[in-house]
Formats: structure tokens, sequence, C-alpha cells
């Protein structure tokens, strides 16, 4: 895990003066490295009867999409607002400053359906929770939530109740 871990780039101030931005952009372009941490998610929840992978906006559509392949299941997206072109469902949640939104196209998730939920970082859980709140809504079955990386001391994880969490690297 520590090869993989050193794969994930510090930038400091970004994207505002005293966050240290975890980029996961190195651990992208090694195939090796990117190969390998995939597998070890999707091994986490190949007996977990996955119907779809959901990949919330924007790096979590990489996770995802890679997760859905490797589980021979499909994948669909949660966007910001306007970022889909058909009819949606959509959330709205609370943030530090303000309120944010969140899409998915209104036949992208069946009642009972077995969900996936990634993204690529578990920092305070606030987008995710939206995320599998409006996944819930729909009637999808989130069966486990799944990050390559996660803030410990942020503590996002306790959000999610008794949900499965798994994230793959930790800081």
């Amino acid at each position: 895990m520590d090869a993989l871990k050193q794969k994930i780039r510090d930038v400091p101030d970004f994207p505002k003066k005293g966050i240290i931005f975890k980029d996961i952009t190195p651990l992208l372009a090694d195939g090796k490295a990117f190969h390998t941490a995939i597998d070890q998610i999707a091994e986490r929840f190949h007996d977990r009867h996955i119907d779809l992978v959901v990949g919330v906006e924007a790096r979590g559509f990489i996770i995802a999409a890679a997760l859905a392949y490797r589980l021979h299941v499909g994948t669909t997206l949660i966007r910001k607002p306007g970022k889909l072109p058909y009819k949606t469902h959509h959330t709205t949640y609370d943030l530090e400053y303000g309120a944010d939104t969140l899409e998915i196209h209104q036949d992208a998730v069946l009642p009972g359906q077995r969900i996936l939920m990634a993204d690529d970082l578990l920092a305070t859980g606030g987008t995710m929770t939206a995320a599998v709140d409006l996944i819930t809504r729909l009637g999808g079955n989130v069966v486990g939530v799944t990050f390559l990386i996660e803030l410990l001391a942020l503590q996002g994880r306790e959000r999610f109740g008794d949900r499965e969490v798994f994230s793959l690297i930790q800081f």
C-alpha cells in the first residue's frame, strides 16, 4: 500500500490557501499502480453482487468506470446541475459555506439495483452522503461506498452509519 500512497502528490494551497490537495493524477498515470488500486478495491466488492457502480463528479467517474469494468457491471454518473442531457432527479445539500446540488438521470438506477458508490477521496463525506441519499430515493440499494483515498482526521466515514465504507489509501 505504501507504493500506491507514494503515487499521491500533495499540492499545497489548492484550491485555496491552507488546503493540501491530494492529487491522484500521478497514480492514474502509472498503469501498474492504477491497475493495482482498482484490482484491490474490486476484490473487496467482487462477491457483493453489484449491479451498477455510480461515480460522483468528477474524479469519481474515473474510479467508477474502472471498477465497473473490473466487476463486469455498468456505471452511471452523478453530476453538478446542468451537465446531464436527459431528465434528472436532484438533491441539494449543505456545504461548510453555502449549498451545492447533484443530479442523476431519472432512469439511471432501477429500484432494487445493488449499487456501489465510488469517488476518489473521502474528506468530510458531505458530497457522497448526498449522492447516497439520491440513489436511495431512486430505490437503489447502496451496498457499499468506496474511495481511493480517505483523510482520516476529517472522520467522513461516520456520516455513513452502518453502510460499508472502504478506502484503499489513508492519510
